[in-house]
C-alpha cells in the first residue's frame, strides 16, 4: 500500500529519518524483487537531492549510499559500487568503528562489490575479518554472521579452494535452515551455490537432488521469473548435464534463456552465460545448427561488452570451436558449463 506513495513522493518533501528509512527500504524492496534498475533511478534521485542539504557523514546519506551501492551493483556498475561503499565503509569505521554491526555490513558489501570486479583475493581477506568479527559481535548463528559465512565459500570457491568452500557451505547451510528455515532467500542463496560445489567436486547426484529442491523451493517464494530463481536453474541445467539427463537439461536452459532475456535483457552477463551453457547442451543432442547460431551470437554480445580478452570470452570461443568440431568427433562427457 505505501510503496507507489514512496516512489512518487518529491524526496525533498521528506525530512524525518524514519520517513527517509521508508523511502530507501521501499527501494531495497524493489531490489529483492528484481526490479534493480527502477530502484536505482530512484536511489540516485534521493542520494542527490538529499546529499544537498545534509552532511555526507549523516546517517541516512550513509544508508542512502549503502542502498545505491548495490543498485549499481545489481544493474552491472561494478565499479561505481565498489567506490561508493569504500567510501561509507571509511566513514562507517571512522564514526563507529571496525566492531559496530553497521559497519560491518557495509565491509560484507564490500566484499561482494570486489569479487564482482575479480578482485577475489581481496574480497577473501576482507570478509575473512569480517566473519571473525561478527561470529566474535554477533554469534555463530546470527543471520548476518551466517549471510558472511556464505560469501566466504564462494570466495574460497572461486579461488580454487574447492574442498574448503564445501566445508564451510555445508556448516553455514544447515546453521541457516535451522536458524532461518528451509524456505527463507539467504539459505536458498547458499543451497544454490552449494548445489553447485557438490557437482564441481564430483557428487553429482546429491548435487542435482540439491539443486532440484532450491529450485522448486525458489518458485514458490520468489516466483518463476525472480533473477534468484533464475540463477538456480541455470546451475540445475549444467548440472542435469553432467548427469546425463542432457535433454531435461536443455528444457530446462530454453525456459531459463527466454526468462533471463525478458527479466534482465539479451545483454545481460548472466543471460549470455545461460546461452552459452545451452549452446553447448543444444550441440550434445545434435541440434548444431542452432547451437553455431546462439554460440556465435552468444560470443558477438560478449566481445561487444567485455572484449576480446576477458574470460567469458575465450569461454564463448572454445564452446563455439567445440560445436563446430561436434560432427566430427564424440564429445564424451557433457562439459560442466561456466
Amino acid at each position: 500500500m505505501l510503496l507507489p506513495h514512496l516512489l512518487a513522493v518529491d524526496p525533498a518533501r521528506i525530512t524525518t529519518a524514519a520517513g527517509r528509512g521508508a523511502l530507501v527500504s521501499a527501494c531495497w524492496y524493489l531490489m529483492d524483487r528484481g526490479l534493480a534498475r527502477p530502484a536505482r533511478d530512484r536511489l540516485q534521485q534521493v542520494y542527490d537531492t538529499w546529499s544537498a542539504d545534509l552532511d555526507p557523514d549523516h546517517e541516512d546519506i550513509l544508508n542512502t549510499a549503502f542502498c545505491l551501492a548495490r543498485a549499481y551493483d545489481d544493474t552491472q556498475d561494478h565499479e561505481r559500487a565498489r567506490a561508493l561503499d569504500a567510501d561509507t565503509l571509511e566513514r562507517r569505521r571512522r564514526l563507529l568503528g571496525e566492531e559496530h554491526p553497521t559497519t560491518l555490513t557495509t565491509a560484507a558489501s564490500l566484499a561482494i562489490r570486489l569479487a564482482a570486479l575479480g578482485r577475489v583475493e581481496e574480497a577473501l581477506v576482507l570478509d575473512e575479518q569480517t566473519l571473525s568479527r561478527r561470529r566474535r559481535v554477533l554469534g555463530e548463528d546470527h543471520p548476518d554472521t551466517l549471510g558472511t559465512a556464505s560469501n566466504q565459500a564462494l570466495w574460497l570457491e572461486y579461488v580454487g579452494r574447492l574442498g574448503e568452500a564445501v566445508e564451510l557451505g555445508e556448516e553455514t547451510l544447515a546453521r541457516q535452515r535451522r536458524v532461518l528455515g528451509e524456505d527463507h532467500p539467504m539459505t536458498l542463496t547458499t543451497a544454490s551455490n552449494q548445489a553447485r560445489r557438490l557437482g564441481e567436486e564430483g557428487r553429482v547426484e546429491e548435487s542435482v537432488a540439491l539443486g532440484e529442491d532450491t529450485l522448486s523451493r525458489r518458485r514458490r517464494v520468489l516466483g518463476e521469473d525472480h533473477p534468484m530463481t533464475l540463477t538456480t536453474a541455470s546451475n540445475q541445467a549444467v548440472q542435469l548435464a553432467v548427469a546425463g539427463r542432457v535433454v531435461e537439461s536443455v528444457g530446462l536452459g530454453e525456459d531459463t534463456l527466454s526468462r533471463r532475456r525478458r527479466v534482465v535483457g539479451v545483454d545481460h552477463p548472466e543471460t549470455l552465460r545461460t546461452a552459452s551453457n545451452l549452446a553447448r547442451r543444444l550441440g550434445e543432442i545434435g541440434r548444431v545448427e542452432e547451437a553455431l547460431v546462439l554460440a556465435e551470437d552468444t560470443l558477438a554480445r560478449r566481445r561487444r561488452a567485455v572484449g576480446e580478452e576477458h574470460p567469458d570470452t575465450l569461454r564463448s570461443v572454445e564452446a563455439l570451436d567445440w560445436i563446430k568440431g561436434r560432427q566430427a568427433e564424440d564429445p564424451g562427457r557433457p562439459a560442466a558449463g561456466e
